[in-house]
């Protein structure tokens, strides 16, 4: 490795929510031990990143497939995860920035509901609840179902509308609560919604037990999350590639969801969660 510790430290960019910590900080003690020098750069604006890399002032970071699309790329057609990631994959090449291999995690939007709930109304997969919402609101209009959903969301052009399109979902509009993200989760866990609008890997959905229902239309982004890094630090990082590539693997949907609730909601630091992580990997 003596190359690589010659080389100037990577400079690695992510951003400013749980699951980011915890990428940087798995991230960082994973590489060090493999001999890297590493320049951790945390709480980065997504698109202040983006600009960081294309200007070869950061050398990586962990982007989502469907951020890439969407954001940077301005693309809204539905895709599969695996279309997506070759889309992005095409695209950035032209950049200078090389997408490596995707964690197999998705880190999506996705309703939720509360899992004792969710079983025993035999509700699995958003025809499912749909058919639920409508079966009320022809037949006990008095019975105020709700639907639990960021503003944002209620109100983006690949949001709210298209979705209502995509599964034929009418809602009259006291079935819609808008509510900040964070409080999602706690409406759904408290009743205060019957079902609301998540992030499938946040470490709340685990922590209070919520079921989420299968996308069974594909109407949500995929985003899977990636070590993006520019060609110019694969060059001079010899083995960097090898090494990213032999982490993402492990980073799964129960993985990540796991480690989020451990920060978020048993208030563990993000490095003691990712150094437990790789302890049980036997990676360092």
């Amino acid at each position: 490795m003596s190359a690589t510790v010659a080389a100037e430290p990577i400079r690695m960019a992510t951003k400013s929510f749980t699951e980011q910590h915890i990428l940087s900080a798995l991230t960082t003690q994973y590489l060090r031990k493999k001999g890297f020098q590493i320049e951790p750069k945390t709480n980065i604006a997504t698109t202040i990143g983006r600009n960081a890399m294309i200007n070869k002032q950061i050398d990586m970071t962990w982007e989502y497939t469907g951020t890439s699309l969407i954001i940077f790329n301005h693309i809204n057609k539905p895709m599969s995860s695996e279309e997506a990631y070759n889309t992005v994959k095409k695209l950035d090449a032209k950049l200078g920035l090389v997408w490596l291999n995707p964690a197999p995690m998705n880190n999506t939007y996705a309703f939720a509901m509360q899992r004792k709930r969710a079983e025993a109304e035999h509700i699995e997969t958003m025809s499912q609840l749909v058919a639920k919402i409508e079966d009320i609101r022809k037949n006990d209009p008095d019975n105020n179902w709700m639907l639990g959903l960021d503003l944002e969301f209620a109100g983006r052009s690949d949001g709210m509308k298209p979705l209502q399109k995509a599964y034929n979902m009418p809602l009259d509009r006291p079935q819609i609560r808008q509510m900040d993200p964070g409080l999602v989760y706690n409406a759904v866990r408290d009743g205060f919604v019957d079902a609301g609008l998540v992030y499938t890997t946040d470490g709340r959905v685990k922590g209070f037990d919520l079921k989420i229902l299968k996308d069974d239309k594909g109407f949500f982004p995929s985003y899977a999350v990636t070590p993006v890094v520019t060609q110019a630090a694969l060059d001079s990082h010899p083995g960097l590639a090898e090494a990213l590539n032999s982490l993402s693997p492990l980073i799964t949907d129960d993985a990540i969801t796991e480690m989020n609730k451990r920060v978020d909601i048993d208030h563990q630091s993000p490095q003691k969660v990712a150094s437990d992580f790789l302890k049980s990997k036997g990676l360092i």
